[in-house]
This record gives structure tokens, sequence and C-alpha cells, in this order.
């Protein structure tokens, strides 16, 4: 493509690509295999509880955080890892993928637009999931490896808030894309660094912060959730038939039909 059609989405991972989070099933399965004891796990599952519900840009914070993610994974070999993260994506990620935001990450790329992740994940299970669905590529965050093994030590800072945008605007440099004219998708208030750093912005299954100011600012918002709901109660084949009638009166700008007035057979 020309330079000048050169642009970019950036979608981050947990809660928007991915239900959940990926550190959480990363620990989970390699715990599984008797990496670490329950001491170990406990005491990382604390600090990524306790980070991710201050939602906090607290330098302390993110360093205990930061701490507590590397000596998890120091001292074990990136090919034993890299294993690990193979059946963390079959196990949790193929499964759990939001089908919606992959279907705006497949759009994106057909129009000749370059998709990257961009999360606090590790850089190399970041890559992993790109790659497996065919994105152009990844940013995480970056370990430092000694011959093949974690030293449990990060390369710069873990890529949470304010590193996203920095991460965001170095590629954009290093790849001649025009930020105005990338997108940016996420799920949470702590990005919006990231969100404001390109010129469209997108809120995917917003939390309460985001979505406030999503609606203010006129940001584009996609909310797959109601249909998980439905999926429930009717089964996957009638909620599909739901959202595609929705996709159209949304496009129509019509109003929706309150529930109240479905057929009480539904």
């Amino acid at each position: 493509s020309t330079m000048a059609a050169r642009s970019a989405a950036f979608f981050d991972l947990d809660n928007t690509m991915v239900r959940g989070s990926t550190l959480y099933f990363l620990g989970r399965a390699m715990y599984k295999r008797g990496y670490f004891s329950r001491a170990d796990i406990s005491k990382f599952v604390v600090a990524n509880v306790r980070f991710r519900l201050t939602g906090t840009e607290k330098p302390e914070v993110i360093a205990r955080f930061q701490k507590a993610a590397t000596d998890f994974v120091g001292g074990h070999k990136l090919d034993e890892l890299y294993v690990i993260a193979q059946s963390v994506y079959d196990e949790y990620v193929s499964p759990a993928l939001i089908q919606g935001t992959i279907d705006l990450a497949k759009q994106h790329l057909a129009e000749g637009t370059e998709v990257w992740l961009v999360t606090a994940a590790p850089q190399d299970m970041a890559k992993l999931i790109a790659d497996r669905l065919g994105f152009t590529g990844a940013l995480g965050t970056k370990a430092i490896i000694e011959d093949g093994v974690f030293t449990g030590k990060l390369d710069g800072k873990i890529l949470h808030g304010s590193e996203k945008a920095r991460a965001v605007r170095e590629l954009a440099a290093e790849r001649g894309f025009s930020l105005n004219n990338c997108h940016a998708y996420s799920d949470s208030a702590s990005d919006l660094p990231l969100l404001q750093s390109v010129g469209i912005p997108h809120a995917i299954n917003p939390d309460a912060r985001l979505r406030i100011k999503a609606l203010a600012e006129g940001w584009q918002m996609h909310d797959f959730r109601k249909f998980r709901k439905l999926n429930r109660w009717l089964g996957p084949a009638v909620s599909r038939i739901v959202a595609l009638g929705d996709r159209k009166s949304t496009r129509l700008n019509s109003s929706h039909i309150p529930l109240s007035r479905m057929p009480s057979s539904a």
C-alpha cells in the first residue's frame, strides 16, 4: 500500500480480544504444570488484583506488580513458556475470543490496515496470539532473556497506561503511520492514553468510566455483551438473528423493540 494509506488499528488484549486476563490464564496454566507453589501464585494474584482494582498509574503500585509478574517467570526457559503459551491459547483464548472484535480486526486487515495487539501481557505471548490470529504484530511487555532463560527482569516498563501510548507513537514513527488515521480499541479507562493517541478511538465492551468518556466524546462504541445473555436464554442461532436484526436497525437508526414487546413465546 502507498505511504499515504499507511494506517493501523491497535487492539488491547484483555477483555477486548480475550474474556479475562491473559496473565491470569498464563499463571494458571503454569501452576497446573507444577511451575510454582500456591504461595507464589497467590502473591502474584494479589498483586494483579490490586493492580486491576486500583486501575492506578501510581509508579510504586505498578512497580510492585511488575516485580510480582517478573519474579513469576524468572528462571524459566523461554521455549518451555512458549509451549505453555500455546496451550493457553488453545485452552482459553481460542474459545473465549470475542468474535465481534475479531471481525473488526479482520475487516481492517481486508482494507489493507495493519492490526497490532498492544498489551501488558508478555511480548512473546502477545506475538503468539497475534500470529495465530493472522494480525500484523504485537507490542507487549518485554522480559530480559539470557541464554534462552527469563532473568526475571524487564526490558523497559510494563506496557500499561501511558506506556501503551508511548509504544504506539514509536511504532507509528518507525512504520510511517499517520496516527490521525489510526484506530484504537479497548474496554478500559486505563487505556485512555492509548485511545487518545489516535484519531479514531473505539470503546469495546467498555467499563463504566470508559463508557462515560466515549459517550461524551462521541467515540464509536461496540458492545458484544448483550448477546452473551441472549445466547444463554435463546441459544446461539436465535441470538445471531437478533444480533443481525439489531445491526440493521442501528444502521437505519430506528428505535429498538423493547423486550416487553417481544413475543412471549421467546
